[in-house]
């Protein structure tokens, strides 16, 4: 495992599963069968500002759908993989693709599958509320869980550790 506190300087790319990380895991399910999810407005900032100050950001999950893409669309992120449930070998493609090295990207994942992506990436996170096994594996473990602004704290400790949190917060607040 790495020493979280150092690897945040060297992030290039945040990866993220979406269920039980961009929401809190669970599924409804309309009449009509369609799968709806919930998305913490305050991830969804955190990623606009790693994206502002020069981080890619991609997410990776087993499962497709409408939800993902509409809410992925809505913040501009370009690098989509649904899916995929190989997500080692989905971020090894990605790190290929964006040419980045493992070493500066962080992964986080909740649950069993993501723990291939977590060993790989140079920083492996898992929220609060993520599966015993990940926990054990996660170089960081969030205080919120999932769904409920874990991901905006591992972006708000790139920022800060990259150009400074206060810095952040003031570009956005200029535009």
């Amino acid at each position: 495992m790495s020493d979280p506190a150092a690897q945040l300087s060297d992030i290039k790319l945040l990866v993220c599963d979406v269920d039980g990380v961009l929401t809190d895991g669970r599924l409804t399910y309309s009449d009509g069968g369609e799968a709806t999810k919930t998305f913490h407005v305050r991830d969804g900032m955190g990623l606009r500002m790693l994206m502002d100050n020069g981080i890619e950001v991609a997410i990776i999950t087993a499962r497709s759908g409408a939800a993902v893409a509409k809410r992925m669309s809505d913040l501009k992120i370009k690098h989509v993989v649904q899916g995929r449930g190989d997500k080692g070998a989905a971020l090894q493609e990605l790190l290929d693709k964006l040419e980045v090295p493992a070493e500066n990207a962080a992964y986080i994942g909740d649950d069993i599958i993501d723990i291939p992506a977590i060993r790989l990436a140079g920083l492996g996170v898992t929220v609060a509320n993520g599966h015993a096994a990940v926990l054990k594996e996660a170089d960081l473990v969030t205080e919120r869980n999932g769904g409920e602004g874990a991901v905006r704290e591992v972006c708000d400790a790139i920022v800060d550790a990259q150009v400074g949190l206060d810095a952040a917060i003031a570009k956005v607040l200029e535009e």
